[in-house]
C-alpha cells in the first residue's frame, strides 16, 4: 500500500522557515470569574497556546487562549525573549482573537502567513503547526482533511469547521494548519477521549471575523434561530399536503411568536437564497460539499435579511427573514465577562448564568449525587433547570439567584441555605433583573423586605430593611469585601442610572 504524498514535504527551505517564523507561542495568565463568590476572582493560572502572524501587524489566535487573560506574552519560534501583547478583539463564540504587540518591530522579521482562498478537499494533506505540551520547541504534525461540516461552536454561534487527523494536543490551540504552502485554518479543538480527531476554523470563518472587526467593533455572525425538523416522515408529509417531489425543512417553532414575524409553524423552507433545501435540511454548495441549510445565511444575508422560499398550506411564497447574531437567553453564558453582583446584608445576589451549573456540580461529591441534585431541582421547579433554555423577555430579562450560603450574621438566624435559589419577587413585585431588584431595594419604603423564592416548597425570607442596611457594612468589613456591588449595580444603588 502506497503512503499519501504530502505537498508540504516539497516546500523549499526558505518557504518552510517563513511558515515556521509566522507561528508564535502564547503565554497567558488567566484570572477566571468565581460564580460562587462573584465579588472575587479565582486564583491566577498560567496557560499556553499558539498563534499566527497575519496582515496589519497582528497575531491571530483562539479566544479561549486569551479569554480572561490579565497578562499575555508572545514568543517567536526559536527565540528566548517574550514580548508583551494585548487583546485587540475577541469573539468567544467563533473562538477567535486578535493580539497586538507593544513592540511592532517584531513583524519586520516575522511576516504574515499566506491564507488559501478556497476550502480544502477531503483527503488533502495538511501540516499542523504549534507549541503543544510535551516540549518547548515548535511542533509540526501531519494528517489529512477528514470532514468538512457546518456545526455549532459556542454561545449560539455556528460555522464551518474542518476535521483533521493530525495529532493535536493542549497548546496547539490557535496554531495554523497548512496545505501546500498556505494556511487553510486555525486549530481550535480536539476530542480528548478520541484519537486523531481535531478541528480547525477554516479561512472562510476567519475572513468573516476580520471583515466584521474592520470597523473597530465585533458584531457577530447573522444566523437563523427558529427550530426546524426534517421532512422525512410520510405522515408529516401527508399532514402538510405535500406532493412526493416537495423537499425542504419544516418550521416546528418560530423564534418569535408575533404576527409580524415572517415564518409560521408548519412552513416548509424549500430554498434559501435560491439554493434548494433537501428533506434533511441540507444544501449542496461549491465542490459538491453538502452542509446544513444555515450555512448559507452568512453568504446571502444582506442588511439583516435572508431571502427564503417556503411552502405554506401548499402554496409557494417568497419571504425576507430577519437574522440576528444571537437571541437573548434567560440564562446566558458569561462569554468572557465577569458576573455582576450585589450584597444585601448576608445575601449575595447575582444573575444566573450557564457557567454556574458546572460550578454547582463540582460541589456534589459523586456523579450520582449530581444527577440526584438535578432531579430534585427539576421536581421542585428550580428555574436553573426548568428554564434553562428559555428566551429572555421584557417581563423577565434574567434570573436573580443567591449565589452562596448566607454570610454569618444574626439577621439571618433561623434561615436555611438558600444558595442557588432564584428570587421570584420582593414584597410581591416580580423581579425582572438584578438591576431591577437593586432598584426595588434602593427605593424600599416598607419596614420589612420579603423575598419569595421561585420553586416549590421554597421558604420565604423576611428582613427588616434598616437592619439589613446596617448588617451590610458589617458583612463587607468582616469579609474584607471592597465593594457592595459591581460597578453598574452600584450606580443603580446610588441612583446614578436615572
Amino acid at each position: 500500500m502506497s503512503l499519501p504524498t504530502f505537498a508540504a514535504d516539497s516546500i523549499d527551505v526558505d518557504t518552510n522557515k517563513a511558515l515556521s517564523d509566522s507561528v508564535v507561542k502564547i503565554f497567558a495568565t488567566r484570572v477566571n470569574p468565581d460564580t460562587f463568590k462573584p465579588w472575587n476572582k479565582q486564583s491566577p493560572s498560567n496557560v499556553t497556546g499558539s498563534g499566527v502572524v497575519i496582515e496589519g501587524k497582528r497575531i491571530l489566535t483562539n479566544a479561549h487562549v486569551a479569554l480572561y487573560a490579565s497578562e499575555i506574552q508572545v514568543q517567536a519560534n526559536e527565540a528566548g525573549d517574550k514580548l508583551a501583547a494585548t487583546v485587540e478583539f475577541i469573539a468567544p463564540g467563533i473562538d477567535l482573537a486578535i493580539l497586538k504587540l507593544e513592540d511592532e518591530g517584531f513583524f519586520k522579521s516575522h511576516t504574515p502567513m499566506p491564507r488559501a482562498t478556497t476550502l480544502p478537499s477531503i483527503k488533502d494533506a495538511v501540516l499542523a503547526y504549534g507549541f503543544p505540551a510535551g516540549g518547548d520547541s515548535q511542533s509540526i504534525t501531519k494528517g489529512i482533511v477528514s470532514r468538512i461540516e457546518f456545526a455549532g461552536y459556542k454561545h449560539q454561534v455556528s460555522g464551518l469547521r474542518i476535521q483533521v487527523d493530525a495529532a493535536i494536543n493542549p497548546g496547539n490551540s490557535g496554531g495554523p494548519v497548512v496545505a501546500g504552502d498556505k494556511m487553510i485554518g486555525l486549530i481550535f479543538s480536539n476530542i480528548p477521549s478520541a484519537q486523531n480527531i481535531g478541528y480547525i476554523i477554516p479561512n472562510e470563518e476567519i475572513e468573516l471575523f476580520l471583515k466584521d472587526i474592520a470597523d473597530g467593533r465585533y458584531d457577530g455572525k447573522p444566523a437563523i434561530f427558529d427550530t426546524f425538523q426534517t421532512l422525512e416522515n410520510p405522515a408529516l408529509r401527508a399532514f402538510l399536503k405535500l406532493d412526493k417531489d416537495a423537499k425542504g425543512l419544516v418550521v416546528s417553532q418560530p423564534v418569535r411568536p408575533d404576527s409580524d414575524y415572517p415564518l409560521r409553524k408548519w412552513d416548509v423552507v424549500t430554498h434559501i437564497g435560491g439554493t434548494p433545501v433537501d428533506a434533511q435540511g441540507m444544501v449542496t454548495v461549491s465542490g459538491g460539499l453538502r452542509v446544513r441549510m444555515q450555512y448559507l445565511v452568512q453568504k446571502v444575508a444582506k442588511n439583516g435579511l435572508v431571502p427564503l422560499t417556503v411552502l405554506r398550506a401548499g402554496e409557494a411564497m417568497s419571504l425576507q427573514l430577519p437574522v440576528v447574531s444571537g437571541v437573548a437567553k434567560l440564562i446566558p453564558e458569561l462569554a468572557g465577562t465577569y458576573p455582576p453582583y450585589f450584597i444585601y446584608g448576608p445575601m449575595v445576589l447575582t444573575k444566573v448564568t450557564a457557567d454556574m451549573l458546572p460550578g454547582y456540580q463540582a460541589t456534589v461529591p459523586s456523579n450520582a449525587g449530581t444527577i440526584n441534585a438535578l432531579v430534585n431541582w427539576s421536581l421542585t421547579g428550580n428555574p436553573l433547570v426548568t428554564q434553562r433554555g428559555d428566551n429572555a423577555s421584557a417581563e423577565k430579562e434574567e434570573l436573580v439567584v443567591v449565589s452562596a450560603p448566607f454570610f454569618p450574621h444574626k439577621v439571618a438566624t433561623g434561615y436555611g441555605n438558600l444558595a442557588f435559589r432564584v428570587i421570584k419577587s420582593v414584597n410581591g413585585t416580580p423581579v425582572r433583573s438584578l438591576a431591577h431588584l437593586v432598584a426595588l431595594l434602593r427605593d424600599m419604603k416598607d419596614e420589612f423586605v420579603a423575598f419569595d423564592i421561585e420553586m416549590k416548597g421554597g421558604e420565604g425570607v423576611v428582613f427588616r430593611h434598616k437592619d439589613i442596611l446596617a448588617a451590610t457594612e458589617e458583612v463587607l468589613t468582616s469579609n474584607s469585601i471592597r465593594s457592595q456591588g459591581s460597578e453598574l449595580l452600584m450606580k443603580v444603588w446610588r441612583g446614578q442610572d436615572r
